[in-house]
């Protein structure tokens, strides 16, 4: 594992960020030189170029035409044949890399050069650019492990010790000082503070927490001192369980793999049996034994399964091209495949169908100040505070061109809320509780002379999944402050186009009831699920698979790399998703445009329509040019021809996804 900063710097650096733990580092990004430098690809390349050059110098130079085929045969087939000698030895199996193989030899030792060696460059090609898409869509979760710091301040006999996070032991009393990564599971003993949950529960607002509150290890501490009780093993806690639940679902192996393996040994062995029945049983035929060899040879050559392989690569990497333009990254075409099939897309709330940040949603002013006023006096208390609330305050003030003023005896009020002088008046800014004591005054006189009615006005609010912060003016009400995560504008218009084509949408999220029910009635969606941890959303995407079938999931957290692992496909946020997000995923939007979800869907369609048309093309062919070869005799050359042809055919078929919109 590779790490950008030391441990000092890297927690230096998260003091100064208070909107979540740092990015791990990302990967798996398509481009040119990574694959030029895929020894498969190389070697395929350079085959062709020595097939090339011996077919030009074959006119002149005979001998050194061969040796060049001999190296062309050597470069591309090596690798093949090596996987055909180890699964022959290993498995005791044949596979279609041995068939080409011999396929190819077969031509050789009748004199065709040329021909083997392109059945030998299509081959390693293909095969090449399966092997480098495979390769990109591995799942890493090396990752998802820098978010666990390394080390943790244990107290022992009245002093702070360092300790390796795997040697804490519950029960065990640890330090976590502000912008620190909390180290383990627990419950706060001493302290209080603002924590950022959203790497294990999703919650996009960080949660007050204090003594008796229970913390999570990986997530974010803000501006307060904890002293924690630690309640769970390294192994036990939250943050091993979502590594846990991502290696279990990178581990099932995909049904189409498993036939594909299945078929691949079969066609082997009858291609194999049916060329020997030929040689053994020529006789029988009528045939010498020039003629029958010449027969097997052609036999292999046109029963070899090269356009079959072509019919499904070309048309993936060309959807893959095709939405990489719209900035959607596929790692792989079997991600495209799975994602035809699409019946229901689940999506993370919290960055995904909303910006994943707090805004001004309602702004309150009492009676005996404006609206605008109050607006400057509540931004310049809060701007001396980066908590994500009060920063949203700011946010609204500059967006109104309100003007702050200077604040006098700017104190954070721990678990609460800010505080602070503005010309001689004491202002704070901070959580409704107060409205639930005896310290405010809230009669119906004071309503009548125009006041509103702070306790309906909060529960109003809080009923349409909005976080309230109050405003107190030398201890009594001034206003109120309703925020709320913001939708994305394009999130409505993307889940109406999934169920214009038949799809389901539903919503997962680790935020409450109330919050989840409010931002669902504004997209839209068919199916909530809330209060739900990084293993509850694994379960409900099983669920979802068992009950509807392929499942997409969309998300972009740490939290829910475990879902997007267990969902048929998982499409990873690439702006706001974490590093672990991009990682576990098999699908990346680089620009966070769920609008293109449902278009990406129709291309996956129409990729499938396309495979299935090459395949009954492709086994068409070869079947025909294989009756063709008993009946009457096939030349090897045309052979060759009808062969490379339907190859060419089904490639071109393919390709024409390059263009769909």
């Amino acid at each position: 594992m590779e790490w950008t900063q030391s441990r000092g710097a890297r927690t230096q650096s998260l003091a100064h960020r208070q909107e979540g733990p740092e990015r791990p580092n990302s990967g798996g990004k398509w481009d040119l030189a990574s694959l030029l430098r895929n020894p498969e690809v190389l070697a395929a390349l350079g085959s062709g170029v020595l097939m090339l050059t011996a077919w030009a110098v074959s006119s002149w130079s005979e001998w050194i035409s061969v040796i060049l085929y001999v190296i062309s045969y050597t470069a591309g087939g090596w690798i093949k044949a090596k996987e055909g000698v180890e699964t022959l030895i290993k498995e005791r199996d044949l596979d279609v890399n041995l068939l080409m193989i011999a396929a190819a030899l077969g031509a050789a030792a009748i004199g065709y050069w040329n021909e083997g060696a392109m059945l030998i460059f299509i081959f390693a090609m293909s095969g090449a650019l399966e092997s480098y898409t495979m390769e990109r869509s591995r799942k890493d979760i090396s990752s998802l492990m820098e978010l666990q710091p390394e080390t943790a301040l244990r107290l022992e006999g009245g002093s702070m010790v360092e300790v390796a996070v795997g040697k804490l032991e519950i029960g065990d009393l640890i330090l976590v000082k502000p912008g620190e990564l909390i180290p383990a599971d627990g419950k706060v003993y001493r302290g209080g503070s603002s924590v950022n949950q959203s790497s294990i529960t999703g919650e996009s607002v960080p949660l007050e927490k204090s003594v008796g509150d229970e913390v999570f290890a990986g997530t974010l501490n803000g501006e307060g001192v904890l002293y924690i009780e630690v309640t769970q093993s390294a192994e036990a806690t939250v943050f091993a369980k979502i590594v846990k639940l991502v290696e279990e679902a990178e581990n099932e192996v995909p049904q189409s793999e498993r036939f594909i393996k299945r078929f691949e040994a079969i066609y082997a062995r009858v291609v194999v049996g049916v060329t020997a029945g030929i040689l053994a049983l020529a006789p029988l035929a009528g045939w010498d034994w020039d003629t029958s060899f010449y027969k097997a040879m052609v036999f292999l050559v046109v029963a070899s399964p090269c356009a079959l392989v072509s019919s499904i690569m070309p048309a993936m990497l060309s959807a893959i091209s095709n939405r990489a333009r719209k900035g959607v990254l596929f790692k792989g075409g079997a991600h495209i495949e799975n994602m035809a099939k699409t019946s229901v897309v689940a999506f993370d709330k919290t960055g995904t169908l909303t910006m994943g940040s707090p805004v001004v949603t309602d702004f309150v002013a009492g009676s005996g100040m404006s609206r605008e006023e109050l607006l400057g006096i509540s931004a310049s208390v809060e701007s001396m505070s980066k908590h994500p609330l009060a920063q949203a305050v700011v946010a609204k003030a500059s967006a109104e061109g309100v003007a702050l003023q200077p604040v006098e005896n700017a104190e954070s009020i721990t678990g609460w809320g800010m505080q602070g002088t503005v010309q001689g008046t004491a202002w704070r800014i901070g959580k409704s509780d107060v409205l639930d004591g005896d310290a405010l005054t809230l009669d119906a006189h004071s309503v009548r002379n125009g006041e509103p009615d702070w306790r309906e006005l909060r529960r109003s609010l809080e009923e349409e999944g909005k976080t309230v912060s109050v405003i107190l003016r030398d201890g009594q009400m001034a206003g109120m402050i309703g925020l709320q995560d913001a939708v994305r504008p394009q999130a409505a218009a993307a889940v109406k186009r999934l169920q214009s084509m038949g799809i389901r949408v539903a919503m997962l999220t680790g935020d409450r009831k109330a919050t989840a029910d409010a931002i669902a009635r504004q997209i839209g969606v068919d199916l909530v699920f809330s209060d739900l941890l990084p293993e509850d959303k694994v379960k409900h995407v099983r669920a979802l698979r068992e009950q509807h079938g392929h499942v997409v999931m969309v998300g972009d957290g740490v939290n829910d790399a475990p879902a997007l692992a267990t969902a048929t496909v998982g499409i990873g946020m690439g702006i706001s998703g974490s590093g672990t997000a991009l990682e576990v995923s098999d699908a990346v939007l680089m620009n966070d445009n769920i609008e293109e979800i449902a278009s990406t869907v129709k291309i996956a369609r129409r990729a499938a329509a396309i495979v299935k048309q090459n395949m009954v093309f492709a086994v068409t062919v070869i079947l025909t040019l294989i009756s063709a070869n008993f009946i009457q005799g096939v030349a090897l050359p045309l052979g060759v021809i009808g062969h490379e042809g339907s190859t060419i055919l089904v490639i071109l078929n393919g390709l024409r996804l390059l263009r769909a919109k």
